[in-house]
């Protein structure tokens, strides 16, 4: 059983000052059509929504990024938009939230990510995707790389944050993991199946329940069956750890030695789990570039994502979130487990 003594949750907390963590992956714009349904409509049997207010987030590694600055550390950004409107307000969304746009690179060949939710009274109604999956290649590959070799001075954690839409491609991970293994850093990764497999001897590889059962061919049903799906993709890929969330039931963290460690969900109030994988992978790869164990990254990640899953909507946590988390927690029961 694995615990943190509070001195210690605020010791690894102040320690996200100022870290610098580069950020790669799909960005994408969230947008939000808030209104209330008090009707079917006559043309077919779906809810009449009256949108009152438009609202726009920032989505997957741009929401990574923005929860990493929220927790007090330095997002440095590589990722990429279309040529085209939503682009310009993933861009203004971004400067909104502090976060530089160096980084961000225009590709003129595809549409920026969007996903478009309908939400009447603090439930989701409909989701509307427009996205290109095509991958990135030729000049804008060469940029992208250009930025992320700017972006890698003093750089203490890194994240992919994989969303499947083209930014990741088997090119752009051979040429920057073998050269980063041997640097020490932290290396985090959310992945998406289509290049699950490419992702060997990295720091930390966080699948939910669903992808790793997917990748590994055996669906997740219990517990038996999770530990073969943990133990067997460890033992593939080789990396430090790999964390399985697995929604209310919590997560799972497997390392070297057939060695499985079950962490309990914190969060028992659950509204909205948009954005929470985001949440999780920016506040393990910060805890660890602050000096956390494994263990103890994943239950600052658990506390962090326990807070998240409250509010509607994509959603960030602070620091004194995470403290107040881990006090309520201790006040009940005097440690925290994991």
């Amino acid at each position: 059983m694995n615990y943190l003594e509070i001195e210690r949750v605020e010791e690894l907390l102040a320690g996200f000052s100022g870290k610098k963590m580069l950020v790669l992956g799909d960005s994408m714009l969230d947008r939000y059509l808030w209104g209330e349904a008090s009707r079917i409509s006559p043309e077919a049997p779906v809810p009449i929504v009256e949108t009152h207010r438009q609202t726009h987030r920032l989505g997957g590694a741009a929401n990574v990024a923005r929860n990493i600055a929220i927790l007090g550390g330095e997002a440095v950004l590589v990722s990429i938009r279309g040529a085209d409107p939503e682009g310009d307000l993933l861009l203004s969304e971004l400067q909104s939230a502090g976060l530089s746009t160096d980084g961000i690179v225009v590709d003129p060949e595809r549409v920026t990510t969007l996903k478009t939710r309908v939400v009447a009274r603090h439930q989701q109604i409909l989701r509307a995707d427009r996205e290109s999956r095509e991958e990135i290649h030729g000049a804008v590959l060469e940029t992208v790389l250009t930025a992320i070799k700017k972006a890698m001075k003093g750089v203490a954690g890194i994240i992919f944050s994989d969303y499947g839409k083209g930014f990741i491609t088997a090119s752009l991970l051979n040429e920057l993991l073998p050269k980063w293994r041997e640097k020490g850093i932290p290396i985090c990764v959310d992945p998406k199946e289509r290049h699950f497999m490419a992702y060997r001897r990295v720091t930390v590889i966080k699948p939910n329940q669903l992808e790793a059962g997917t990748v590994y061919g055996r669906r997740i049903s219990n517990l038996q069956t999770l530990e073969e799906v943990g133990l067997g993709l460890f033992r593939h890929l080789q990396p430090e750890a790999i964390l399985i969330t697995r929604g209310e039931d919590g997560m799972s963290l497997f390392t070297k030695d057939d060695r499985v460690q079950h962490f309990p969900t914190v969060g028992k109030e659950v509204f909205d789990v948009t954005g929470a994988g985001d949440t999780v992978i920016a506040s393990l790869a910060i805890s660890l570039a602050a000096g956390a164990t494994l263990p103890e990254a994943v239950v600052i990640s658990n506390h962090a994502a326990g807070r998240v899953i409250r509010e509607v909507g994509t959603a960030v946590v602070r620091r004194e979130e995470i403290l107040r988390s881990f006090n309520n927690r201790l006040a009940g029961k005097g440690t925290e487990s994991g």
